[in-house]
């Protein structure tokens, strides 16, 4: 039996311009594309404040997880792309650690030289597995 991809987007200009979407469901596996800070209208938020900017993709994935019902106790992994990765290193874990609270999900972050925005400073994906109970 095969299975169907669901995919979902925000609709922003950059999917089709990529072509790709926010996440594609696979069964009970969601995989979410890298998330960055932007608003609703495709804004990009917060340049030079990398807090925000980590605040921000994280509340787009919390849009994402919504849009497939799902909570953050089900995400199993998460990667992490940091722009000056020892500088910023510090307030990835206190923000990673925050948004979890006690779930533990596996985790990569990596130090990048460049992101496809010039101020983007973090990319945040995640993969999640609905059948996991919240």
């Amino acid at each position: 039996m095969s299975s169907q991809v669901k995919a979902f987007g925000f609709g922003m200009p950059w999917e089709s311009l990529y072509g790709y979407s926010q996440a594609a469901q696979v069964g009970d596996t969601v995989y979410v594309s890298g998330q960055l800070s932007h608003d609703r209208h495709g804004n990009f938020v917060g340049a030079g404040d990398f807090e925000l900017q980590v605040r921000t993709a994280l509340e787009n994935l919390d849009l994402v997880l919504r849009h497939f019902g799902a909570e953050r106790s089900q995400i199993v992994e998460t990667t992490v792309l940091v722009r000056n990765l020892r500088e910023n290193f510090d307030a990835t874990a206190r923000l990673h650690a925050q948004y979890f609270g006690e779930h533990r999900p596996a985790s990569t972050v990596m130090g990048v030289s460049d992101l496809a925005l010039p101020d983007q400073l973090v990319e945040i994906g995640a993969l999640v597995r609905l059948d996991v109970k919240p």
